[in-house]
C-alpha cells in the first residue's frame, strides 16, 4: 500500500533527503513538473533549499553564484507577506511589476528550463525565517487548475508544521533524539501514542506552567480548552486518522504567555530517529497585539483554510458575521458555518473570545 503523502511530508521535516520524492509526487498531483521548498533567513543571503531533479542544477547555480542577488522575487515575496497574499498558493508574478519581472533572475532561469507558471505559498516563522513552497508548470501549459490549487492548499497546514521543523533544523537530517530536540530551539518533547513522554529538551522542562505531568508519565496542557484539543490530537497520532486540530492555541494566563502547541506525527524514518516515538510536540509563543492579525500568520499558526482566514480577519477587524459575509462575497449561512469551524479549531465558544485569541497571533519566539 502506498505510504500516505501527509505521512511523508512530516517524515521529510526530519529526514530532508526525502523532500525531492515528496515534492515530485505533489507536483504530479497538481499538474506540475517540478517543486521546491526554500528557507529564507533574509533577503541578504541565498536560501537553503530542497528540490526535484528538474530544477536541482538551476537552484544550485542560483544559490552558489551571484544570481540570487539579481532576483527581484525575494523583495516582492517579503513585501507581500505583510498583506497575507501568500496564505494560500498564489502566483508571485501577479505581485511583481513589469520592471521587476524583466530584471528577475528567477524568471530568466524558469524560461531557460522551459517553465512558466509557478504557484507559491509563503509561511513566515516566529523566529524571522520564511519558508516557501513552489510548484512549476511547463511553458505553454498555462496555470494550475483551480482543483490543483485547492489540493495544494489542503496540504498547507501540514507543510507549515513540517516547514517549521525543517527551518529550525536548517534542512539537515535530525540525527538523534537528544541533539535533535536541542537543535529545534523550542520547548519540545517526544511522545508515544499513549501520551507517555519519552524525551524532552531543557526548554520543555522549563515550561512547567504550560505542560503538566500526569499519571503514567503522560503530559497535559494546563489550559482546559486547549487540553481537549491536545488530547484529541494525541489520540489521533497518525495524520490521516481523522481530521483533527494539530496546531492548538493556548490563551495567555498569569504565568504563561499565549502560544500555539504543534503536534507533528513521527512517521517512518523519523519514528526511528526519535527513539521510536510516535509524535513530537513543540510550542511557539505569540505576542499580544491590538492589530488585525496577518493572514499569513493565521495560516501558519492554525489549521485555517483560506476562506476561514478571510472570515477570521473580518471578525478581528470588528465586523459582524453579517458584514464579514458581505465583505467576502458569501452568504451569512456559509459565514456561520466557517465561524463554527473557527470555534472548533481554536477551542473557543464565543466570538469575543475568538477575536481576542486571533489578536495574539503575531510571530514571537520563546
Amino acid at each position: 500500500m502506498p505510504v500516505p503523502l501527509i505521512d511523508r511530508i512530516y517524515e521529510a521535516a526530519f529526514v530532508p533527503e526525502f523532500w525531492p520524492s515528496v515534492l515530485d509526487d505533489m507536483a504530479a498531483m497538481s499538474g506540475s513538473v517540478s517543486g521546491a521548498v526554500l528557507v529564507f533567513s533574509g533577503i541578504d543571503q541565498p536560501p537553503l533549499y530542497r528540490t526535484t531533479d528538474y530544477t536541482r542544477a538551476s537552484l544550485h547555480e542560483f544559490t552558489t553564484t551571484e544570481r540570487w542577488r539579481e532576483s527581484r522575487r525575494a523583495e516582492a515575496l517579503f513585501k507581500n507577506i505583510i498583506t497575507g497574499d501568500f496564505s494560500s498558493f498564489q502566483y508571485l508574478n501577479d505581485h511583481m511589476s513589469a520592471e521587476q519581472l524583466a530584471g528577475d533572475s528567477v524568471a530568466r532561469s524558469l524560461r531557460e528550463l522551459g517553465l512558466e507558471a509557478q504557484a507559491t505559498t509563503v509561511i513566515p516563522l516566529f523566529s524571522g525565517e520564511v519558508v516557501s513552497f513552489t510548484f512549476e508548470r511547463r511553458a505553454g501549459e498555462g496555470r494550475h487548475s483551480a482543483e490543483a490549487l485547492a489540493m495544494l492548499d489542503k496540504t498547507r497546514p501540514h507543510l507549515a508544521r513540517s516547514g517549521l521543523m525543517a527551518a529550525k533544523l536548517r534542512l539537515e537530517r535530525a540525527e538523534a533524539t537528544v541533539s535533535a530536540l536541542q537543535a529545534i530551539g523550542l520547548p519540545a518533547a517526544v511522545l508515544q501514542k499513549s501520551g507517555k513522554v519519552l524525551a524532552t529538551n531543557i526548554l520543555f522542562d522549563a515550561a512547567a506552567s504550560l505542560f503538566l505531568p500526569r499519571a503514567f508519565g503522560r503530559v497535559a496542557l494546563a489550559d482546559a480548552a486547549a487540553e481537549t484539543l491536545f488530547r484529541n490530537a494525541v489520540e489521533a497520532s497518525a495524520p490521516h486518522d481523522r481530521p483533527v486540530v494539530r496546531s492548538i492555541p493556548v490563551a495567555a494566563s498569569e504565568t504563561t504567555q499565549a502560544c500555539v502547541v504543534h503536534i507533528l506525527p513521527l512517521c517512518r524514518s523519523a519514528h526511528d530517529i526519535f527513539s521510536s516515538g510516535d509524535m513530537l510536540i513543540a510550542a511557539t509563543a505569540v505576542g499580544a497585539h491590538l492589530q488585525v492579525p496577518q493572514a499569513s500568520i493565521l495560516t501558519g499558526l492554525f489549521d485555517f483554510s483560506p476562506a476561514e482566514v478571510k472570515l477570521a480577519i473580518g471578525l478581528a477587524s470588528g465586523a459582524s458575521v453579517n458584514d464579514a459575509a458581505v465583505q467576502n462575497g458569501i452568504t451569512v449561512k456559509t459565514a456561520r458555518t466557517y465561524l463554527e469551524r473557527l470555534f472548533a479549531k481554536t477551542g473557543t465558544h464565543r466570538q469575543s473570545d475568538l477575536v481576542a485569541l486571533l489578536k495574539t497571533a503575531s510571530p514571537l519566539g520563546f
